[in-house]
């Protein structure tokens, strides 16, 4: 499963790795660092380069925290596929130049478009660790169903990351002038200064709410259209989460 991003690294044997064997493990873990990743200078490494060690998962652990990994050391498969995913991107970051010119595979069918979604195996390390990673990314809560938790990004990304959206929020509010004759107090300060403030942040007051309930009925939305579609268990023969 971890087989194309090896490859794609140059790994000794991309075919033969097998993530349940400790020591071939914890050795790609180290080649890593060493040869792609390089977090640590190589004076610090000594902990982790230390295979045999029985501490050799705690120096994991701590190594996980360095990079902000969202996974553990108990996460094997996700930490190892989140790393793999971190050295693919330092590789490239490293050959701009020669990675830029390269071709596209060709398809089969390439006057079709494919949906990427078709083929998405949801219970795949894979899948999981980059729905976890976009998860943390834009503070959205975790889920136990990892599709939940695709669904929540994707009305998020639609919402307030679109291009429209994007371009909406950067226009600058220009204020509409208001008349304080025509909005009532309600009391008196006995002094016109204060009436006058009083009645400017009753008005602002009033904005705040209004803002409020906004986001609350954005909130509302997103709820709904998150538990809407009910996932069908055909082993269960039943219907809901």
């Amino acid at each position: 499963m971890f087989r194309r991003k090896l490859t794609a690294l140059d790994y000794h044997d991309p075919d033969g790795f097998d993530c349940s064997d400790e020591t071939q493990f914890r050795n790609c873990i180290v080649w890593l660092e060493d040869q792609k990743i390089r977090h640590y200078k190589i004076e610090d490494r000594g902990n982790l380069r230390n295979i045999p060690s029985s501490d050799w998962p705690n120096a994991f652990q701590k190594y996980l925290q360095d990079l902000n990994c969202p996974f553990g050391a108990e996460e094997k498969k996700e930490a190892v596929d989140w790393l793999l995913g971190l050295a693919v991107r330092y590789e490239y970051g490293d050959n701009v130049e020669k990675y830029r010119n390269c071709q596209p595979l060709a398809s089969g069918n390439s006057d079709k478009a494919v949906d990427p979604l078709l083929n998405l195996d949801s219970n795949s390390p894979d899948f999981k660790a980059g729905v976890t990673a976009l998860a943390n990314i834009l503070k959205i809560q975790r889920h136990d169903d990892y599709l939940v938790m695709l669904k929540a990004i994707r009305i998020l990304i639609q919402e307030r990351l679109s291009p429209e959206a994007i371009t909406k929020a950067n226009q600058s509010k220009e204020g509409i002038p208001v008349s304080l004759e025509k909005h009532i107090l309600g009391f008196d300060t006995g002094d016109a200064t204060l009436n006058e403030a009083a009645q400017i942040l009753r008005l602002l007051h009033i904005e705040e709410l209004r803002e409020l309930q906004t986001k609350i009925n954005e909130a509302i939305v997103a709820v709904q259209a998150i538990i809407a579609d009910p996932k069908t268990d055909h082993r269960l023969g039943k219907v809901g989460r």
